[in-house]
């Protein structure tokens, strides 16, 4: 792991909690940002809902800027993340994205093997420059401690909803497509990173000062077809978009069993689901990695005291440098306000105690 290393940049003693935390720096309490937590949970977010339908609200600077904010102040949460969604740049390459309740749908997307010509890469900022605008709105509006993270899916997750169409339980389609057509496959896959890059930078010029990279059916493949197409194509996200002092995190989801390929990545932070122990995931990447997890979101649903020893046992496996606390996926609709908040500022609590404590 010595040659991806990620190199920490000189940080000023004001630099906001989570940065240091990305950088595996000290910090007087573990910072705390949670996976969708701009979303239908929470009644403020289910009142802009009602205004607009959800492509709407990601196409809107003004009211994707309004839904970022909101869990700054209701849950008091360390980095905002930008609200979209990580079909966005598939618009841009030519396909028709849609939202209905069941879930996304792709239509004109990867169906034969040809259909990888047909997909575009224009310039972000041609394309997609409502989200550099709500990012600009957004930055402008947070507290200078409370950085903004932007996003994009990962090539193979990417590459599953064009072929699938929508999301899938075993991706049988996408998983074929990559054994039988595997130079055309190739072809889609370089110009999902090319897109993927050229759209997180723009996030970035725009303010961002975190990404976050999303593959999250990395687990749909085994270990050997993750490095093929995931840890190749992804690293070479990271590469495109690595900036000083612009930590890229990496969360692939289900990797739990070759977790060092997630590593490989070269990312300077490794998000971590609940199927892999943090102290676990420590032993496999070394001290040079930031991890940042894991707790199941399913035990938001839980009585406090539950979700509260749960919470403690991560920090304990966590250890007190280099950890950002997060989700091992997103918040889910039935979860209570109230049990997000009190999470959060327990981990505060509990974290800067043993901080103090040298824990």
């Amino acid at each position: 792991m010595q040659d991806l290393k990620p190199t920490p940049p000189d940080l000023p003693p004001d630099a906001p909690t989570f940065l240091r935390a990305c950088w595996r720096q000290p910090v007087d309490h573990t910072p705390v940002w949670l996976m969708r937590q701009a979303g239908r949970y929470l009644p403020e977010y289910r009142a802009v809902r009602q205004k607009a339908d959800f492509l709407t609200m990601c196409h809107r600077p003004e009211l994707a800027c309004e839904v970022t904010l909101q869990p700054i102040e209701l849950l008091g949460v360390d980095a905002a993340i930008l609200f979209s969604d990580l079909l966005i740049p598939l618009e841009a390459m030519g396909v028709t994205v849609k939202f209905p309740e069941g879930g996304p749908e792709i239509t004109n997307g990867v169906t034969k093997a040809d259909d990888v010509h047909r997909l575009q890469t224009p310039p972000a900022k041609d394309t997609l420059g409502y989200v550099a605008e709500a990012c600009r709105l957004i930055t402008a509006a947070l507290p200078a401690r409370i950085p903004l993270i932007g996003f994009a899916g990962a090539p193979f997750t990417l590459a599953s909803y064009l072929v699938e169409g929508g999301g899938s339980k075993n991706y049988q389609k996408t998983k074929a497509f990559l054994y039988q057509h595997p130079k055309e496959a190739e072809v889609m896959f370089d110009k999902l990173v090319d897109m993927v890059a050229d759209f997180l930078n723009m996030q970035i010029d725009a303010g961002c000062r975190a990404v976050q990279i999303f593959d999250s059916w990395a687990g749909a493949l085994d270990p050997q077809d993750y490095e093929r197409w995931g840890t190749q194509y992804t690293r070479r996200l990271v590469q495109k978009v690595r900036r000083p002092g612009v930590p890229v995190i990496v969360f692939a989801k289900g990797t739990g069993t070759y977790f060092d390929r997630v590593a490989a990545s070269g990312a300077d932070v490794l998000g971590v689901d609940w199927t892999l122990p943090l102290d676990a995931a420590r032993g496999i990447v070394g001290p040079d990695f930031a991890l940042q997890g894991n707790m199941d979101p399913i035990r938001l649903l839980c009585p406090w005291e539950h979700i509260r020893a749960t919470a403690d046992r991560i920090l304990d496996a966590a250890g007190p440098l280099g950890h950002v606390f997060n989700l091992g996926h997103g918040l889910v609709p039935q979860t209570p306000p109230d049990h997000v908040k009190r999470l959060v500022a327990h981990v505060h609590e509990a974290s800067a105690a043993r901080h103090r404590a040298g824990i």
